[in-house]
């Protein structure tokens, strides 16, 4: 077997490093998924790798792959100027190379700044929103490949994630098939997204780097994007206002939408916001299973995330 130091040495001669500049290698925690770690070199650049877990390992239907995603979202929001880590070398099923982003996560810094910050973030967010992509769905080809519309991509997302609710007989506060046709009664709202955009869809804080630079606090950089896809903008609202309401957070829609972002929350739109909330919560329960944080955890999940989940399913369905 392999050890580490022998491993991440592999790594970085697969992408063109040498690998006796390796002078330190540290593992990263945060993550529920892959295996991370920094790895520090004599010349002092600093990388981060990805390796995914073992194919035995259960996971969820739509993870298989993720590092594939991960090198999709860097590569696309690269373009758009916006900080994100960038790809080292070729991309491999088995580990994800990129260079280190500057700063900490998202932290509990004084109002004046959580504002201004908020307000860099809408404007990130919004030129993400930017980017278009090839067809609709995850790009890992995890649950098949991109489809030609929004709504056969997302029912697509959320049946699979019942399914894996049904495989791993996790606890939901509504039975899986009642779920299911609550659900069904908003997927005509999809077809209002005819446009593929880039989507994180894991934005909370502990992805969001922030940086202290001689002028204040600065987004660092937006992290993990394995969980990416192509499709509705909105679907990233869910994430970056975790357990709460987007409208709640008015500097962050101010720099959204000095950005050239567009989002007006009638009806429909907070229906469908609804429904992205209700697929979150969803994979936030079921993943508890595969996962095995412990009960205890397990309690907390399903304490903060069974009413949001119900209220989500209430509204998205909800006709006005």
């Amino acid at each position: 077997m392999v050890d580490g130091w022998e491993r991440a040495r592999q790594v970085l001669d697969g992408a063109g490093l040498a690998p006796g500049l390796l002078a330190g290698r540290r593992t990263l925690t945060g993550g529920t998924y892959n295996e991370v770690e920094e790895l520090r070199l004599t010349d002092g650049g600093r990388y981060v790798v990805k390796f995914p877990p073992p194919a035995t390992v259960p996971g969820l239907s739509h993870e298989r792959r993720l590092v594939v995603s991960e090198a999709e979202f860097c590569r696309a929001a690269a373009a758009t100027g916006v900080p994100v880590p960038r790809v080292v070398g070729p991309p491999f099923d088995a580990h994800l190379l990129l260079t280190h982003c500057p700063g900490t996560a998202w932290g509990d810094q004084p109002e004046g700044e959580q504002a201004l910050l908020r307000r860099e973030l809408g404007g990130l967010v919004a030129r993400l929103h930017t980017v278009t992509g090839p067809g609709f769905g995850y790009p890992s080809g995890a649950l098949g490949p991109l489809a030609g519309d929004w709504r056969t991509a997302f029912t697509a997302m959320y049946e699979a994630v019942l399914d894996d609710a049904r495989r791993f007989r996790a606890w939901l506060p509504r039975p899986v098939d009642e779920v299911a046709r609550t659900a069904e009664a908003a997927y005509d709202l999809l077809d209002e997204v005819t446009v593929p955009r880039l989507v994180h869809f894991d934005l909370w804080r502990g992805n969001i780097l922030v940086a202290r630079t001689e002028a204040g606090p600065r987004v660092g950089g937006l992290i993990d994007g394995e969980r990416m896809f192509w499709g509705d903008p909105l679907a990233d609202f869910v994430s970056l206002a975790l357990l709460d309401d987007i409208e709640r957070d008015p500097h962050f829609l101010t720099g959204y939408q000095e950005a050239g972002g567009e989002v007006v929350f009638g009806a429909g739109t907070r229906r469908r916001l609804a429904l992205y909330r209700s697929y979150l919560y969803l994979i936030m329960l079921v993943e508890t299973v595969p996962r095995a944080p412990g009960d205890a955890q397990v309690a907390r999940v399903r304490e903060a995330v069974a009413p949001q989940l119900t209220a989500a399913l209430d509204e998205a369905c909800q006709v006005l």
